[in-house]
């Protein structure tokens, strides 16, 4: 059986990673380097960086952070925020991220998916998903949450994976900051329609979340940070934790 991972996403604005509540009111969380350095070293799976600022303010993204994190990491990260071209890509790529995640511009321009999978692999290909459910009807927003669509969560899924994505990570706007847990009904209907790995986001608040998230959700990945960015939850305790409910992990 593959082993979950354990995720901490560090969102990047001005070069600062910050936190809030349902996509606002965000706080600092701490220089990203030094966080990167200190979640390789406590025991994370993989990173992901958004640079939540960069859609919206149409600039390139976090290339030299990249280029800073690589020399100090020794896990795998991927970076988010901003991209729309393969010439994004290639820049994230060989500056030293193993991966890259499109949202909006994935909504707006699907065939880019298609573009980014053939030049490069599905493996370093992670589309990003922020919805929010609405009377009973998951709709993606874009732009950091901030663009309403009448996308539906699960026919987008279907044909993002349809066309090639590697993964899916999906950020539950009703329940990022919150800490009351993920949305795992809506993740286990994404895992068990698609063959790739979803990656779970919005709503960790302690470590029982984890648990149902991998077993109720069927997540492949837990994606959380502001519990660890203020150290509510240690991954060492939080990785024992899940062992103990017998789902495997990466000690």
């Amino acid at each position: 059986m593959l082993t979950k991972r354990i995720i901490p996403c560090l969102d990047i604005k001005n070069g600062r990673t910050v936190k809030g509540v349902n996509f606002v009111d965000l706080r600092d969380a701490g220089d990203p380097v030094a966080l990167a350095d200190a979640y390789s070293k406590a025991g994370a799976d993989e990173l992901v960086f958004l640079d939540i600022s960069a859609t919206e303010e149409r600039r390139r993204t976090l290339a030299d952070l990249v280029l800073h994190v690589a020399e100090k990491v020794n896990i795998p990260f991927t970076v988010g925020g901003g991209i729309s071209s393969v010439e994004d890509v290639d820049i994230l790529l060989k500056r030293g991220a193993d991966k890259v995640s499109i949202n909006s511009s994935a909504v707006k321009n699907p065939q880019l998916i298609n573009d980014l999978v053939a030049k490069f692999g599905s493996q370093c290909i992670v589309v990003a998903i922020d919805a929010k459910e609405i009377e009973g009807e998951w709709k993606v927003h874009l732009v950091g949450g901030k663009v309403p669509t009448e996308l539906d969560l699960f026919e987008w899924a279907k044909e993002v994976a349809e066309r090639g994505a590697g993964e899916i990570l999906f950020t539950s706007m009703n329940h990022d900051g919150t800490k009351n847990g993920f949305a795992n009904e809506a993740l286990a209907r994404l895992s068990e329609m698609l063959n790739i790995p979803i990656i779970a986001s919005g709503g960790a608040g302690n470590t029982q979340h984890f648990v149902d998230t991998f077993k109720d959700g069927k997540a492949d990945a837990a994606l959380a940070a502001s519990v660890f960015h203020f150290k509510e939850i240690e991954i060492k305790d939080l990785k024992k934790e899940l062992r103990d409910n017998d789902i495997p992990v990466r000690l």
